[in-house]
């Protein structure tokens, strides 16, 4: 078996690893990297990038419908392949090279194949090539950043049929007739709006109480009101008993009913890819979700990990402010180190779902002392100028004893960018009589947040 030694070696380029490859190579560190797929990760390829260009040709088709109610009459003809085409393009046709050519330019050597550790600063690669062993030891550690993968429920018949994930969904180049979407969190809720608003028949097939559970209630009533507004059909507390496919997909659901599809998007979830990247060998447990990491990203012996696998939340924005502190401790820099409690993220349906901290229920979950604010878009003055059908609430989330927030929603247009004030609110834990007492410009669909917090 070939060894090749480094100063630090790399499994797995996603954002973070992508990221850290890159400032230590710059920096003159030498850096070996390993990638099974493509060079960039998820977020580029399958998910953050080509799921948004959809949603944003998504969006202009259900602005130019709503033009009859406050302008005039625009007639409106959707064309999937429009968007598509953007995706390929965006995607150079699920091409890495770009990635990768930033990565050798900063002096990164990228080994392609499947990589597994082998001890404490040590990495085997299997070869893409079919070129056999490769043996890399990193002299100061391994950065690990393996990313997840789409989980698929045990459901009978499933594994058998041509079903969609988010690595298939963004190759389509035209709108199925009818779709049924499995799992109605982030992701699929902004492609089954997306798809309904192409044209698409649309069933959004959820097993818990509501859409996007995870967010507040006021969020999931929201979105259910809108996506029913747009003829989406959702189903919650749903038992799928068994999928088949001949020419079509027949969905059984518990109780008989079946439901006759041309297609099947599978979002029901993320599963880490940790299952076989040989945590054992530094006396982690390989059976575990999650990694643990100091605040530094420090895992274990020569180990530092990045990214979904850390359980901190799958966002590009996480994954890349991990690296930064890496990083800085594989340079033998100062912090400022990692902390979690102003993490943001943004679902993007419409309206945008915006949120940062603590939803309610955690926050009483954690033993604090609670109170809510909660005010309607609609009723706000950009919201009513908006005209009908402006959708959404802000809600705050206040930590009474220390008279600041600890979390914040937005359900809102452009629910991400309104979320802005409030994320730095809590990441500052800036006193909630400060934000009272702040300006807030008429008429903005940020002057929300004013009724919000009055409500508190």
């Amino acid at each position: 078996m070939d060894t090749i030694e480094a100063d630090v070696v790399i499994l797995g380029l996603g954002p973070g690893g992508e990221y850290a490859g890159n400032k230590l190579g710059r920096a003159g560190l030498d850096v070996v990297a390993v990638e099974e797929d493509l060079v960039g990760g998820e977020c580029p390829f399958y998910g953050c990038t080509p799921s948004k260009l959809l949603v944003r040709g998504a969006e202009a088709l259900a602005q130019a419908r709503h033009a009859a109610a406050v302008g005039g009459r625009v007639d409106v003809h959707p064309d999937f392949a429009v968007a598509s085409g953007r995706v390929r393009t965006a995607t150079n046709d699920w091409h890495d090279h770009t990635h990768a050519d930033r990565l050798v330019e900063s002096g990164v050597r990228i080994v392609r194949g499947r990589g597994r550790l082998d001890g404490p600063g040590r990495v085997v690669v299997e070869r893409a090539d079919g070129s056999g062993s490769l043996l890399l030891v990193g002299r100061r550690g391994v950065v690990l950043s393996t990313g997840t993968r789409p989980a698929v429920p045990p459901v009978a018949g499933l594994a058998g049929t041509p079903y969609l994930t988010n690595r298939d969904v963004f190759r389509l180049t035209e709108a199925p007739g009818r779709l049924v979407v499995v799992g109605a969190g982030a992701i699929g809720c902004e492609l089954a709006q997306t798809f309904a608003r192409f044209g698409s028949e649309v069933t959004l097939l959820e097993a818990g109480p509501r859409v996007m559970a995870h967010e507040e209630p006021e969020t999931s009533e929201v979105l259910a009101r809108v996506f029913a507004r747009e003829g989406l059909d959702v189903r919650t507390d749903v038992t799928i008993e068994r999928v088949d496919h001949d020419e079509r997909f027949r969905v059984r659901l518990a109780g008989g009913e079946v439901l006759e599809d041309d297609r099947l998007l599978v979002a029901a979830g993320r599963r880490p890819n940790l299952d076989d990247v040989g945590l054992e060998t530094i006396g982690l447990d390989p059976t575990a979700r999650t990694v643990e990491t100091d605040e530094r990203m420090r895992a274990g012996d020569r180990l530092w990990a990045l990214g979904d696998i850390t359980g901190r939340g799958s966002y590009t924005h996480v994954a890349r402010y991990q690296a930064v502190a890496a990083v800085r401790d594989l340079l033998g820099e100062d912090g400022p180190w990692t902390e979690y409690h102003a993490v943001t993220r943004v679902t993007f349906t419409d309206p945008e779902v915006g949120a940062v901290g603590m939803t309610e229920a955690q926050a009483r979950a954690a033993g604090l002392p609670v109170s809510v604010g909660v005010a309607s878009i609609a009723r706000a003055s950009r919201g009513w100028i908006h005209g009908d059908h402006t959708d959404g609430v802000v809600k705050v989330v206040a930590d009474t004893d220390r008279g600041v927030l600890v979390g914040a929603t937005t359900v809102s247009p452009a629910g991400g960018e309104v979320l802005g004030l409030l994320a730095a609110a809590v990441h500052a834990c800036t006193p909630v009589e400060t934000l009272r007492g702040m300006h807030f410009a008429y008429l903005t669909f940020h002057r929300t947040i004013q009724n919000a917090l009055n409500q508190l």
